[in-house]
Parts: C-alpha cells; structure tokens; sequence
C-alpha cells in the first residue's frame, strides 16, 4: 500500500478505515508532532465534524464521486480563505477571526472530499523560504529538525512529511509550494497562470503570479487534485488550454547549473543528470540549455517578485489599517519599501518580467521542457534566512542563491513541478524541477509520473491511520 491520500481514501471507500476514524489518527499525529510546529492553529471539532459528515455521505451513497473523501487535510495560514479556520498570516498585526466563506478554491478543495482541521505554520506574511514567525511556532524539518522545511509553505510540508496528513493545502508566489516540496521529500506544483481560482477577494494574488494547490506525497494525488481544481477561475486572467500530453519522444532541455553566482552542491547536480538520464532511456531527447539563456530572465524575475510583494504588502497593510509597529523588523522594511516605490519602478520590473517570459518562451521554441536542480543545496540550517535586519536585497539574495528558479516561474506565468528524485549520503531527497511552456501542466505531471516510478525516494513516515 502505497502511503499517499489516495491509499486512504481507497481505505475509508473500503471499509478499511471510517473518516472519523482517519480524523482521529490525524488528531493524535497532530500531538505526538507538535514538537515540529507544523500546525499554527487546530480545531478539532471543524475536524471530528467534517468527517462525520462525509462519512453520512459514504452511507448514503452522496460521497462518491469525491476522490479524497474523508481524507484529513490542513490549510495553509495565507490565501485561502477556508471557512472556520481564522488567517493570520504568521503576523501579530492580524487578529484570528472567523471566516465567514470558502474561497473558490477552498470550496473545490472541500468538494474533493478533504477534511480539514487546521493551519499550518509560514513565515510571516508568506515572506521567506523558511517558516519561522516570531509569533510561533518555529517550524521544522520533519527528516532533520535542525533544518529548515523550507517557506513559505513550510508547515503545511512539514505536516504531509510526517504523516500527521497525506495531502495540504499550499500557495506559491516565489517557490513557496516548491521549496517546502522540495525540502521534504514532496511533489507539488505551481500551475500555469489563469488555471487555479483565485476568488471571490482575490486577496492572495499578487499581480497573477501567486497560484494555490497543495503538496502532496504522490505525483497520482497532485495529478487527481489538479484535476478537481482547476479551470474556470473566473479571473482577470483566460483559462488556459490544457491539452493531454502528446505521445512519442519528446525534447528535455537540461540545465545543469546556475552559473558561478549559486554554486550547486554535487549530489544535486547528480541527482539532475540521473534524471535526464532516465528520460532519455524512455526515448525522450535531452537538449543540454546554457546558463546564460536563463541568467537574465532569472534576475528580472528576483526583481519583480520584490517589488511586487513589497508593494502589494504595503497596500495590504494601508487597506486593513494594520499597526505596522507590530510586524518584524524585516517585514517593515518590507513595507516601507513598497510605499517608497515609485510607479515608474514599478513598471519597470513589471516591463522586465514580460521580456523574460519572453525569454524562455523563446526556449521552449527548442524543447517541449526543461529539467533543472530545484534547489542549490540541502535544506538550510533554522536561522538562514532571519528577519532580524532591514536588508530586504539581502534577503532575496539569500532566498535565490537556494533555489535560484524558484521564481521565474511565477513571474514568468509558465507551469513547475518539483519531486524527490533520490536520497543524498544523509537521507535528505534531492529535488529536481521541471518547467513547461503554459497550459503544458498534464505534461509535467506526467513527467513528473514516470521519474516518480523509479522509486528513488521512500516516505520515512507513513500516514496516519492508514496502517492501523
């Protein structure tokens, strides 16, 4: 049995496991891992209750055609929003209250038959690659404590690695789906723009480069939520064509490094060519991509998500009427840099994005997609990316010297994936990435399937409940 929302799901179908009893397995595995703070806020009766309905449903026959019901699942502290389950953000400026509604993609979420109880932990206001708010709780790498589950969706990977849920809720504006995948030994995909919901507020998303899923343990349960969720967003943004994969070979383009600015460490670059390698021996064509082709597209991409977050973050504050004096240190210099930004600046970085969407279109003229290291190093010690100074070049700077791809893709609109492709000597997964020119989301996903079937990577923890 494979340890992944589907098994449990098939489980609860089954007879196996009732969903209040897969709640409850959740509950305890929320307590016994409470250490990792991975969970900022839990209701346990939205939980007991959520499963008990499903479970009336698989009685009466009204459950089944949902493909994950009765599973436990967590939301994410920001996007959203989930009704009963009070956003703060990882901020003291925002007070918990209660959601009167479910975003739209809240309510596609629900209707694929996921239960959920809580909040998971992110940095504050979703601002780093790792998820240690000042208001607790620090969050931590189920696989090595001592290192970071990355941000800003760490909690939510946290919690999937663990076991304490099979499947979470996550949001991705700079890599924050990716990342925590990635340091967790995870799949998760940031999609095409237009392709997620984003309403009916919209308040999480940031110019149309944010996009909200999960992450996941299976590339068969991203593959399934995927198609729950997306299309007919009703945004500012078309809906993109999304066509089946095409049969045959198809051309890789392979970047093997970042250049001499992000140094990747040696099992990762192994990790990239076994994967290319793979694909190869399935008759696909491996097209090696310098560099340089992306080294432009990936420093305009730093830039806008910058300006972009600072000002969408001073707007916010200005908006709710927040007390700014409440925020860390760095999300104030956050803050301030988003009012002191003209809109000349602005534009500027916005003009910028599009020629490096450009850019890699241009890429794609010569490969169907492109295989790249997702990130630079092994998940960071707690601590690496602190908030205690006003340097926010410096952070940014930190936060794409590890994962230097991270956010060309939401920049740029294009579809990435991420999944563990081995282990390195201390157990941790080695990430790779793939990227895909946009509506191409099946074909990562599919990709992203059949590197998966290697078995190169193990879920240490199994979920909870589902081999009780």
């Amino acid at each position: 049995m494979r340890d992944d929302a589907t098994s449990t799901a098939e489980a609860i179908r089954g007879g196996r496991l009732s969903a209040l009893e897969a709640m409850q397995a959740a509950l305890e595995q929320a307590e016994r891992c409470s250490d990792l703070g991975a969970i900022v806020y839990l209701d346990k009766n939205l939980g007991l209750d959520a499963a008990q309905a499903i479970d009336e449903q698989l009685g009466n026959g009204t459950a089944a055609s949902m493909p994950f019901a009765g599973v436990p699942s967590l939301a994410k502290d920001l996007g959203g929003p989930f009704h009963g389950l009070p956003v703060a953000a990882g901020s003291g400026m925002i007070d918990r209250r209660s959601v009167q509604a479910d975003s739209d993609l809240a309510a596609r979420l629900r209707s694929s038959g996921l239960c959920f109880f809580g909040l998971t932990t992110v940095p504050e206001m979703g601002l780093s690659l790792s998820s240690e708010p000042v208001v607790g709780p620090l969050c931590r790498n189920p696989l090595e404590p001592s290192l970071t589950p990355g941000g800003s969706s760490g909690g939510a990977a946290a919690a999937v690695s663990a076991g304490i849920v099979a499947i979470a809720h996550a949001t991705d504006a700079g890599g924050s789906i990716r990342v925590p995948a990635a340091c967790c030994g995870l799949v998760g995909l940031k999609a095409s723009r237009g392709v997620m919901p984003a309403g009916p507020s919209f308040g999480n998303h940031l110019g149309g480069i944010a996009s909200e899923l999960a992450v996941c343990r299976s590339v068969r349960d991203l593959t399934t939520l995927f198609q729950c969720a997306s299309g007919t967003s009703r945004g500012p943004f078309a809906d993109p064509h999304l066509p089946q994969p095409r049969s045959g070979s198809l051309r890789i383009g392979l970047v093997t490094n970042f250049g001499s600015d992000f140094p990747l460490d040696p099992d990762r670059a192994l990790a990239i060519e076994a994967a290319a390698r793979s694909l190869e021996a399935e008759g696909h064509r491996i097209v090696p991509i310098a560099w340089n082709r992306l080294e432009n597209a990936v420093a305009a991409s730093g830039r806008a998500f910058a300006d972009i977050i600072a000002v969408n973050l001073a707007n916010y504050v200005d908006a709710a009427s927040l007390d700014v004096q409440k925020a860390e240190r760095l999300t104030r210099a956050f803050i301030l840099k988003g009012h002191a930004l003209t809109g000349q600046s602005l534009w500027a970085s916005l003009d910028s994005s599009v020629h490096a969407s450009r850019a890699i279109w241009d890429i794609f003229e010569e490969v169907d997609c492109l295989l790249t290291p997702m990130l630079s190093s092994a998940p960071l010690p707690l601590g690496s990316f602190s908030f205690d100074h006003d340097d926010t070049e410096l952070h940014i700077q930190r936060m794409t010297a590890f994962a230097p791809l991270a956010s060309l893709a939401n920049i740029t609109g294009f579809p990435a994936i991420t999944l563990p492709f081995g282990t390195d000597e201390t157990g941790l997964p080695l990430p790779v990435q793939l990227l895909a020119p946009m509506g191409h989301d099946l074909l990562l996903l599919a990709l992203a399937a059949s590197l998966e079937q290697e078995g190169r990577w193990q879920h240490r923890f199994p979920v909870a409940g589902l081999h009780a």
